[in-house]
């Protein structure tokens, strides 16, 4: 048995001691078949763990995730698990599995070479370890290697126990609806001095006071195969995706959170729906405030006032927060266009649509004027 640490200060690691990321990657590389039961997982420690399996060239590969079931899982990791799963299924190497009946909080890595588990690492440590980000950076963990035969074979035998369907089951067999997601905060609408946070009960509230007058308002994407169609037909120069049309200035790129709602004709000449460059509140599903506005011929346009970014930030971030897309810092330079908003994103998320509901109530604004107040939701329906 061998002590693996953490290197982290004022307990950093001495001469002569290994730490545990340097131990389980040092494992994968001599292995062909890697087993692991963990109680919680990271997207990025995922991520990790899907480049080290396909860097080595891993046969067989397992993972089973211990605690989420019952206490519900992560949005972003929920997304990333499942197209992790899915590639691995796909390729028939291995899959991911969630934990059913009882919360499982060991956690134990098993490496195999020729059907023989020859090392285990069993600890402290979740996934996370092999990729630490903001919120386990300074979390310490100790874990201990064996290479005994007899104790691996055990541990071996355990996590197959747990990848039994009495015990578990793939990730992808499991009902959405039965699964509580953790939704994370969309963080890409914090300082925007136009948009105010509201606190759960008064988002309730407004909700508590809608009236019937309400539009389904789809949002216009391609499909991942589409994505280099630039004709209006396929929505890559327009609506959500129009940060990947032509830049307005040619040496700067267009910003990836701007976005146009573009609205169809039928729905902007349905009675209720608010008359053109007329200002009004919208509080948002997720409790964000702004004002807002109808523009541009036929009333097409649906945008926040005096900032075209907001609807993006507020759309984009949500899909963002969930693990689906990463923020694209150049999008000229996105030439794969990975950052493009798609069907499939939306299917995955589980929405499609926005829906924008007036309510009974009135709200002032900087110029003392009342105001309508809407809401707008962008929700997943698997929920």
């Amino acid at each position: 048995m061998k002590i693996l640490y953490s290197d982290i200060r004022p307990l950093a690691t001495e001469d002569g001691q290994e730490t545990i990321i340097d131990c389980i990657t040092e494992q994968i590389k001599k292995s062909d078949s890697i087993d692991i039961a963990v109680g919680y997982i990271s997207k990025v420690s995922l991520e990790e763990l899907e480049r080290l399996v396909e860097e080595n060239k891993i046969q067989h590969v397992c993972l089973v995730i211990g605690m989420y079931y019952i206490e519900g899982m992560p949005e972003n990791s929920y997304h990333a698990a499942m197209k992790i799963n899915e590639k691995w299924k796909k390729e028939r190497i291995g899959e991911i599995r969630l934990v059913r009946p009882l919360k499982y909080h060991g956690k134990i890595f098993c490496f195999s070479n020729h059907s023989q588990c020859f090392a285990s690492v069993l600890g402290s440590s979740n996934l996370g370890v092999i990729k630490p980000d903001a919120s386990n950076l300074r979390q310490y963990e100790i874990d201990v290697l064996s290479e005994d035969a007899k104790e691996c074979s055990d541990l071996k035998k355990f996590v197959d126990a747990l990848e039994e369907d009495r015990c578990s089951a793939n990730i992808d067999d499991i009902d959405p609806k039965a699964l509580t997601l953790i939704h994370e905060q969309n963080v890409s609408l914090d300082g925007i001095d136009t948009v105010e946070q509201m606190p759960p009960k008064g988002v309730k509230l407004y909700f508590q006071h809608q009236t019937d007058i309400s539009f389904e308002l789809p949002l216009k994407v391609p499909s991942f195969d589409e994505r280099f169609l630039d004709d209006n037909k396929h929505f890559t120069k327009s609506n959500i995706n129009v940060c990947y049309a032509n830049p307005r200035n040619k040496r700067k790129s267009r910003d990836w959170y701007e976005t146009q709602m573009t609205v169809a004709k039928q729905i902007t000449r349905l009675p209720g729906y608010p008359e053109k460059n007329a200002p009004f509140f919208v509080v948002t599903d997720d409790g964000y405030w702004f004002k807002a506005h109808t523009t541009s011929d036929g009333n097409k346009q649906f945008s926040a006032v005096g900032d075209e970014l907001i609807m993006g930030r507020w759309l984009k971030g949500r899909l963002a927060a969930a693990g689906l897309v990463a923020p694209v810092n150049d999008t000229q330079k996105d030439t794969a266009r990975l950052g493009m908003i798609t069907k499939e994103m939306l299917e995955e998320y589980g929405c499609n649509t926005v829906v924008f509901t007036k309510t009974d109530q009135q709200a002032l604004d900087d110029d003392d004027r009342k105001l309508d107040v809407w809401t707008l939701s962008f929700e997943n329906k698997n929920k």
